[in-house]
């Protein structure tokens, strides 16, 4: 169902090297390659002389030391983090023990909504519960530094705390998972929702950014037509999932294999929360209905 998606899969970056990819934006990718990372987690470096850094990545001394020997001789005033999965957020800690600079951006984690025990174990391994910000920036609150700004805009979805950073400079929006060129993104209860996601999309289709830098592969250079085709996409899987119930399917465990036919078994997983996610949606939105609170393991019916 993602043929649509005008997917780029020919990123090829080398790790933990400092790229110079538009006049104020440079890269760092760190090389914590997987089959939900893509070729690893996109550091940005923003503005000359005096920087701030995006995404520093995972807990890793390899990266905080390319991203240190990128910035030699200039000052890091911020860390801008978009939200706190465990291959974006957690290299704050050593890049600020390094620089001094300040770890703003997104609050710290939370959850769509009270987790069981199965899904909080999927949430541990993900989220950095240790992400302490020393300012958290509201949706349309600008980070200005050096002359140069970014502007905070709240996309929950992927994770309930996810924000993007418009940068002015050049007509630029950092979408950290929200939107990436590569792949969808994993919208995964208890820390994503569905809901919430579709309508950060809508959100940023009423912008007129010119392109979006992702926090995994590369650019998205028609970003208004990339994110009605990830919208689509989404609508799409919608009605497959509801065309399964109707069909007698009643358990995500039924619903996934016909609808992932051939997808790596490393990420059957995630595609089982996918459908949750979907489920989840399709139940508060009165499409669906399931035999208590909906989770993983419950049963489900066409409403």
């Amino acid at each position: 169902m993602a043929e649509d998606i005008p997917f780029d899969r020919s990123f090829d970056a080398p790790p933990k090297t400092v790229v110079q990819v538009s006049p104020l934006i440079r890269r760092v990718v760190a090389g914590n390659a997987s089959p939900f990372t893509f070729t690893g987690t996109c550091s940005y470096i923003v503005g000359r002389g005096t920087v701030a850094i995006i995404d520093p990545g995972p807990e890793d001394a390899g990266q905080t030391a390319a991203l240190l020997a990128a910035v030699g001789g200039e000052t890091v005033s911020h860390i801008v983090i978009t939200h706190t999965h465990r291959d974006h957020s957690p290299g704050a800690v050593a890049l600020k023990a390094a620089t001094g600079a300040l770890v703003v951006g997104c609050g710290p984690h939370i959850a769509a909504r009270d987790a069981n025990a199965t899904e909080a174990r999927r949430l541990d391994a993900s989220a950095d519960m240790a992400y302490a910000p020393d300012r958290v920036l509201a949706d349309g609150e600008t980070l200005d530094f050096n002359g140069l700004s970014l502007q905070a805009v709240a996309t929950p979805g992927h994770t309930m705390n996810h924000l993007a950073f418009a940068f002015a400079a050049e007509n630029a929006l950092f979408s950290g998972d929200h939107v990436m060129g590569w792949s969808t993104t994993i919208v995964a209860p208890p820390d994503g929702a569905m809901g919430p996601y579709m309508a950060s999309l809508d959100k940023l289709r009423t912008r007129n950014d010119a392109i979006y830098w992702p926090g995994h592969g590369g650019p998205v250079s028609e970003p208004q037509r990339f994110v009605r085709a990830i919208a689509s996409h989404r609508r799409a899987r919608e009605t497959a999932i509801l065309q399964r119930l109707k069909a007698g399917d009643r358990l995500i465990a039924q619903i996934v294999p016909r609808l992932y036919d051939g997808l790596d078994p490393r990420l059957h997983g995630a595609a089982a929360l996918s459908v949750f996610a979907h489920l989840e949606d399709m139940v508060q939105r009165g499409i669906a209905s399931s035999d208590g609170p909906a989770a993983l393991d419950s049963v489900y019916e066409a409403a």
